[in-house]
């Protein structure tokens, strides 16, 4: 548990040096093979970033939640492959064993994760499922039985982040038949290997190279009663929105560190390219992007800072984390915009990192909530506090 601002800052100093000595220096390999290699891996796990998030007793650092965002600040500096690596172990793939986990289900779980031995993964969404999380179809029909009880598991789950590499996965399914609504929903655990479950091949995406999706698919897959999260039907949609509450912070602090680091790629290029005899930086065009994308990096980065501590306080901030996805995924696409205009011709080629980026960010606005979701979470929220 770090609360000391000086173990903090060691940790941030730590993270920020391992970015720019080792991250940053494999992004180009990276997007080549899309794979991470396997020794930048080992070494994420020796500085624990598998693990910040998870409770000490587990084998974690148990950040808060502002500690979280601006350590996510500082990894997110590098091509956003190497975050979304660690992030389903530090957010959706683990936090909801965290959260609403028995203890045999944490003890078993969380300190592999913790440890980065597995990756976890969420699965939520599904073909015909997106934004309308509620109305899944995948079901878990409970079977019992003198050898114990089972859940017999059939669906397909689609741009499930990490299935390719995960070992565990926590999966949404209907359990009550009879019931059409969130409340039929539950949380079950599925270990990797597990006959019935199988995967898809791996998607071809716009960007983000290194990090992977694929369908997770389920034909009759048997899995234990006992891992069903909590011990109790009926209360997964619950589980899932805590776990995107604090999921969307995350991103937009993602975002944040995103956008600095284009930002600063941008005003180095600026003052470095010359045209009219002069560096670009210069022209007051060229600093009106550069002011605009300051100014916005700014106000998302407050935003996401007072949402966290926010929410350490033990406040609702399912609307003020909405806030924070929204402005902070449409603020880093106009930063890399910005980013690729002020580089000209040379942000159209993959030899700079602003052409990369503009590619990775673009999925910022569309996971964990589209930005018209949280448009939606915002104002019905207005309206439910107008109303209380």
């Amino acid at each position: 548990m770090i609360r000391d601002p000086e173990t903090l800052n060691l940790l941030k100093d730590s993270i920020a040096r391992f970015v720019r000595e080792v991250l940053i220096p494999h992004e180009d390999i990276v997007a080549d093979s899309d794979a991470i290699p396997a020794d930048v891996v080992a070494q994420m796990r020796e500085l624990g970033l598998f693990g910040l998030c998870i409770p000490e007793e587990y084998g974690g650092l148990a950040l808060s939640m502002e500690e979280e965002v601006l350590v996510a600040m500082e990894l997110a500096y590098a091509s956003p492959a190497f975050r979304s690596l660690v992030g389903t172990n530090n957010g959706i793939g683990a936090q909801g064993i965290v959260i609403d986990g028995t203890p045999e289900q944490k003890a078993a779980w969380l300190p592999r994760l913790a440890s980065g031995e597995i990756i976890g993964a969420f699965a939520l969404t599904e073909p015909d499922s997106g934004s309308d999380a509620a109305s899944l179809r995948t079901a878990a029909v409970l079977e019992r039985g003198d050898a114990g009880d089972v859940y017999i598991i059939n669906g397909v789950k689609r741009y499930i982040t990490n299935a390719p590499e995960a070992g565990v996965f926590t999966v949404m399914a209907r359990t009550d038949a009879a019931r059409k609504d969130a409340g039929a929903i539950s949380a079950i655990l599925v270990e990797r290997g597990r006959p019935g479950l199988s995967l898809g091949r791996i998607d071809r995406k716009m960007g983000q190279r290194g990090a992977h999706t694929c369908d997770v698919i389920f034909e009759n897959c048997r899995v234990p009663a006992a891992n069903l999260i909590g011990g109790q039907e009926g209360v997964g949609f619950k589980t899932a929105m805590k776990v995107l509450d604090k999921g969307r912070l995350h991103i937009a602090a993602v975002c944040v560190g995103a956008a600095r680091r284009m930002l600063d790629d941008a005003l180095r290029y600026a003052m470095e390219r010359r045209q009219f005899g002069q560096p670009i930086a210069g022209f007051q065009l060229v600093q009106a992007m550069l002011a605009d994308s300051q100014a916005e990096w700014y106000a998302a980065r407050s935003m996401v800072v007072d949402a966290a501590r926010l929410r350490d306080e033990g406040r609702d901030v399912t609307m003020e984390a909405s806030c924070c996805k929204l402005f902070a995924s449409e603020m880093c696409g106009r930063v890399a915009d910005r980013a690729v205009q002020i580089h000209g011709g040379a942000g159209y080629v993959s030899d700079y990192a602003a052409e990369r980026f503009y590619r990775d960010v673009r999925l910022f606005r569309i996971y964990e909530g589209t930005s018209q979701i949280q448009q939606l979470v915002i104002a019905r929220n207005m309206i439910k506090r107008a109303g209380a």
